[in-house]
């Protein structure tokens, strides 16, 4: 299964640059592949991340849409995934556990910490209804 355009274009951008200076992400964008819930195909997405402790943290936001993104259900089901981060010498890949964090004072927590790296992360929370869940991948 091949990735949509866009995320195919950042892909490549990030593999071109190792990870670093990737459009407006700037050194904040890892990829993380996993297995789909229906399919089982492996899918790659562009995310982007802060480091919590040995946590890499992501966001299910999908830009504020009123669903969770398709990755989010995916790492429900299949919580192990591959992440490729920049790394000292290009680009780092590793099998992480992916923990979802749907709601509560962690979520919190952390979803203000990632609107410090990127803020619109506030205004995508503030257009939609549902609660936009932080997900932690911890390297295994």
């Amino acid at each position: 299964m091949s990735a949509i355009p866009w995320f195919q274009r950042t892909i490549d951008e990030f593999h071109a640059k190792n990870g670093l200076g990737i459009g407006p992400w700037a050194d904040h964008l890892l990829l993380m592949t996993a297995r789909g819930a229906r399919t089982g195909n492996e899918i790659t997405t562009p995310l982007v991340y802060r480091r919590d402790g040995d946590g890499y943290v992501v966001v299910g936001s999908k830009g504020g849409a009123p669903e969770h993104p398709k990755w989010y259900r995916n790492i429900q089901l299949n919580p192990e995934v591959e992440v490729e981060v920049a790394g000292a010498d290009g680009t780092e890949r590793f099998t992480a556990q992916a923990r979802a964090i749907p709601s509560g004072p962690e979520r919190d927590r952390l979803y203000a910490f990632m609107t410090e790296v990127w803020p619109a992360f506030a205004e995508y929370q503030a257009k939609t209804t549902r609660t936009i869940p932080i997900v932690v991948l911890t390297p295994s």
